[in-house]
């Protein structure tokens, strides 16, 4: 007998015996898909413009740049267990309970990690500046700055500053505060779709 499914049929007519095979290749094949999805990559799909120009949401949305389909992304999850984010990567997390009250839509976003636990962070003009120095930005396109002036504030020592590309546009932490660690889901590493957008980050 050549696996467990074989000497579990034995005996049975041959149809049947191929009919178990399937299904237990299939439940198999879907068991490994969402062990995959649930501790190592998991897709996402950009609503918003929040993150424009670097991930695309679909039109008629205000800002959006994309004709038909919204980038989608894929998020590791796995990284995130040996390691801290860094300043600049896009990461997938779960909203602090604010932010359903300041933006109107809570869940799951996806933005940039601008300030680091422990950091002390402040905005003039528009420009971010972290522990007395102004930070360079360099996938913030000009276009895309407001005129946001805030005091220095230091960020909780397991918390993130999390802030959108298209600042104009965003509802981040500006408005409802550090995200919490252990809200962290996963840092984008790819644009899986549409086919013109497939690209790794």
């Amino acid at each position: 007998m050549r696996n467990p499914v074989d000497r579990l049929t034995v005996g049975l007519p041959h149809p049947v015996r191929i009919a178990v095979d399937w299904v237990v290749t299939v439940a198999a094949a879907i068991g490994i898909v969402l062990l995959v999805k649930a501790y190592v990559v998991n897709p996402y799909r950009i609503p918003s413009s929040s993150m424009e120009p670097t991930l695309h949401c679909k039109r008629p949305e205000a800002g959006c740049l994309a004709g038909t389909f919204s980038d989608r992304v894929l998020a590791n999850r796995l990284l995130l267990r040996f390691r801290r984010p860094k300043r600049g990567e896009v990461v997938v997390f779960r909203t602090p309970p604010a932010a359903l009250a300041s933006c109107g839509a809570g869940g799951t976003f996806v933005k940039r990690v601008v300030v680091l636990p422990g950091e002390r962070w402040r905005m003039r003009n528009g420009f971010v500046y972290v522990d007395g120095k102004r930070l360079d930005e360099p996938y913030l396109a000009p276009d895309r700055r407001d005129e946001d002036t805030r005091p220095w504030e230091r960020v909780p020592d397991d918390s993130y500053i999390m802030l959108g590309d298209n600042r104009a546009e965003s509802c981040d932490s500006r408005l409802w505060g550090p995200v919490p660690e252990q809200n962290l889901v996963g840092t984008v590493f790819a644009v899986y779709w549409p086919p013109q957008r497939i690209s790794l980050r």
